[in-house]
């Protein structure tokens, strides 16, 4: 057997480990592990200037490139419901821990999709389920059924919806769930970072039609989309500097899955290559408008 099998055998047994452990703390650090081919994923870090969250001031949560579009999905469902942060905060916990935010196929009995929800109990059709927008939608709809959910403890929000037999499991998801939110809501600057090493999903026209139709149909709206004939782009015009963060992240979080080369904000750029935020100048600042370009 090679290193390089040995390497890889060793990394699969260890997170074979952490997921029968129950995956306390996984979406820390999953995202920091170089997996084979550079991988490195996404980080989602608040400034020192913001305060983090919980006792232990957590501010850095890494996450893999599915784990993170379908939280930016979440949130930006949250805001176009026209819920407070906190209905985000629950609902990112809640996806924590029935699926490490992901969209899985099964689960415990009947159990599919972003919250594992159960077809038997009244919560849809798999592929209904299975879609993560109308499984997020879902959730909320449940929350908002919730009399007094505000002021309950995140775990205690959840539960009422998801009915666990675990109760106490979505509280320890909090402070990351915290982190994600204030930064996919836009309260904080080039707060969402990816790297994007493989090659990408789509691209072109293929891409832009694709982020044009996912912005729309998560945020609602967005009638004054523009596509930039003359490069593979899209223009998103804003109302401030919060909402042009939102979009600036969520585009960011889908860099993968829809072909996101490079984004600008305000004098802010993100290239895919590079996997961060850094300062511009001159003729490529953008006023009033977030810029996505996508790989032709």
């Amino acid at each position: 057997m090679t290193v390089r099998a040995r390497t890889v055998l060793v990394l699969v047994a260890v997170l074979a480990a952490i997921a029968l452990l129950g995956g306390v703390g996984l979406g820390r650090w999953i995202g920091d592990i170089a997996l084979p081919g550079g991988w490195r994923g996404c980080t989602v870090e608040l400034p020192e200037s913001m305060p983090g969250a919980g006792d232990g001031q957590l501010r850095r949560v890494s996450l893999d490139p599915e784990q993170m579009a379908n939280a930016a999905t979440i949130a930006a469902i949250g805001v176009q419901r026209g819920l407070p942060p906190r209905a985000v905060v629950v609902a990112l916990a809640t996806g924590f821990q029935e699926s490490k935010l992901r969209n899985l196929t099964g689960g415990d009995r009947d159990s599919v999709g972003l919250f594992q929800q159960r077809p038997s109990q009244g919560w849809g059709t798999v592929e209904q389920i299975r879609d993560t927008r109308y499984a997020t939608n879902a959730f909320y709809a449940g929350l908002e059924r919730i009399r007094g959910w505000q002021d309950m403890r995140v775990t205690d929000a959840a539960q009422a919806v998801q009915r666990s037999a675990f109760p106490e499991a979505y509280e320890k998801w909090t402070d990351e769930s915290q982190v994600l939110t204030a930064a996919l809501l836009g309260e904080a600057t080039g707060a969402v970072a990816c790297t994007v090493t493989q090659d990408p999903v789509m691209r072109g026209a293929e891409a832009t039609a694709a982020l044009t139709d996912g912005l729309r149909l998560d945020w609602g709206g967005l009638e004054s989309l523009l596509p930039v004939s003359t490069t593979p782009s899209l223009s998103v015009p804003v109302e401030n500097a919060q909402a042009g963060w939102r979009y600036a992240h969520w585009l960011v979080s889908h860099a993968t899955d829809h072909g996101v080369k490079r984004v600008t904000f305000g004098d802010q750029e993100w290239t895919a290559e590079g996997g961060s935020w850094s300062s511009i100048s001159g003729s490529d600042i953008e006023t009033g408008r977030v810029m996505a370009e996508v790989f032709a």
